[in-house]
């Protein structure tokens, strides 16, 4: 056994429905609620088919992903997976990088807030919303992670129940007129403003950037495989259920708002859910979507502060990083993860300070691509697996595989670079092309200290 697997390090007392539910959450977040504003201009009604395109990408890397979490059902995630199948700095990159991803998306989430209390008190500045809800967040993490999978689970449970809403009161003014003066909407803003894809498929690619970005989250499936009580039951049914609920859920939503209102008037700053609500002379239910979309960022921070302390611990017992990260609180929390994780996350609040309007967009890019570094991995990482079950003979023991491999992983890598590439067209985005190779550059100085033992 171990060190990531002790059983005094970690309890598999997360049920299938947190499971699912901490997924759902990961994914659900400011790229669904917040950046689709950016996305709908960008490619216009045909955004649903941005998120049916992104989710089949998405649902290969889940189900690589998945093959490799229910043979080993392990909490280092692919992490674990890269350090023993490909090698000792394709591991220290993953782990690395996965924090790095959840510290930036953490920001995001941060900025989001901050353009969300906007809505309410329009005079309060977006850092002060920020940083307000960071030091909250920071002291819940701080004292007590035994009831993170409820809570998370609740969470989520209230995002999903609001977008279920909201789409059950779309079709209402869509097809009989609720809350639009008992006049149908109908489906003419589908084509009626230059069409189903106005800016063409050079729009409909570009917006495939941002797209990805939404669906980032899903892999935190892999970091509660070592918390599954029952991960070779647990793990697939999962991955196969949240797929597609947040393929419904996404293509739904963002069909319904397309429907109800011209996607040339949606703006691309706070959140067009609670935006086109109160256009078209429903304060009250925009009022609450406004209190669910900052529930939604607040809980993604949290996951996202509660992962990346668990992966730092991880990487300390790993000896890939510095040792202070593997110390425990009495009550089992990383502390010292945590804490230098949110440190860090304060940026975000100097950045809501000294670029308030752009500063979403720009941590978006950069955590796009470190998501998609995220999930090559995992592709890359799958190829070396399955290989190395080929050699042993082990293959028709695998429970869960992958299909169409190992095409899928080849077409799905194909897939995400062409995203990468695509981000230079988009000026906001742009630097995340330029902080790229600077991470992988700071990351491989890292694993050279680590290597003569500066750890």
């Amino acid at each position: 056994m171990t060190d990531i697997e002790r059983p005094d390090e970690l309890q598999r007392t997360l049920k299938n429905r947190h499971i699912q539910m901490i997924a759902l959450g990961g994914a659900i977040g400011t790229g669904l609620f917040y950046g689709s504003g950016t996305t709908i201009k960008l490619v216009g009604p045909g955004i649903s088919l941005s998120y049916i395109i992104g989710g089949i990408a998405v649902f290969f890397i889940m189900r690589a992903l998945g093959e490799m979490s229910v043979d080993e059902p392990v909490s280092g995630s692919f992490s674990h997976y890269a350090y023993r199948y490909w090698g000792d700095f394709a591991g220290f990159f993953s782990g690395w990088n996965y924090w790095f991803c959840y510290v930036v998306v953490s920001m995001a989430e941060l900025t989001a807030v901050g353009a969300y209390i906007n809505y309410w008190f329009p005079s309060v500045p977006t850092w002060l919303s920020a940083l307000m809800f960071l030091i909250f967040i920071t002291i819940v993490n701080l004292i007590n992670v035994k009831t993170f999978g409820e809570l998370e689970f609740w969470f989520s449970f209230i995002k999903v129940v609001a977008i279920i809403a909201m789409i059950l009161f779309g079709l209402l003014i869509i097809f009989f007129g609720i809350g639009n003066n008992g006049q149908p909407i109908g489906l003419s803003n589908l084509w009626a403003h230059g069409g189903y894809l106005p800016n063409g498929l050079w729009g409909l690619l570009l917006s495939l950037v941002i797209v990805m970005f939404s669906f980032g989250g899903v892999e935190l499936i892999g970091i509660t495989a070592g918390e599954a009580d029952n991960p070779r039951v647990s793990i697939p049914k999962a991955i196969n259920q949240v797929v597609w609920r947040i393929l419904i859920f996404y293509v739904g939503a963002l069909l319904i708002l397309t429907i109800i209102y011209p996607w040339n008037l949606v703006g691309t700053t706070g959140s067009p859910f609670v935006e086109i609500f109160s256009k078209i002379g429903i304060p009250a239910a925009a009022g609450i979507l406004n209190v669910v979309v900052l529930t939604a960022a607040l809980s993604t921070y949290n996951s996202g502060l509660y992962s990346n302390g668990r992966m730092l611990h991880s990487l300390a017992l790993h000896g890939s990083a510095p040792k202070m990260f593997a110390h425990l609180s009495k009550t089992g929390t990383p502390v010292n993860g945590i804490v230098f994780s949110s440190a860090l996350t304060l940026i975000a609040v100097a950045l809501n300070f000294l670029v308030p309007g752009k500063v979403f967009l720009y941590l978006l890019s950069v955590a796009t691509i470190a998501v998609i570094f995220n999930w090559i991995m995992i592709l890359i990482t799958h190829l070396k697996f399955r290989r190395s079950k080929q050699e042993i003979g082990e293959v028709e023991k695998l429970n869960f595989k992958l299909p169409l491999y190992p095409i899928s992983n080849y077409i799905t890598l194909a897939f995400l670079v062409m995203v990468i590439a695509l981000m230079a067209y988009l000026p906001d985005m742009v630097y995340a092309l330029y902080i790229g190779p600077i991470w992988i550059l700071i990351i491989f100085i890292g694993y050279k200290l680590r290597a003569r033992g500066q750890f």
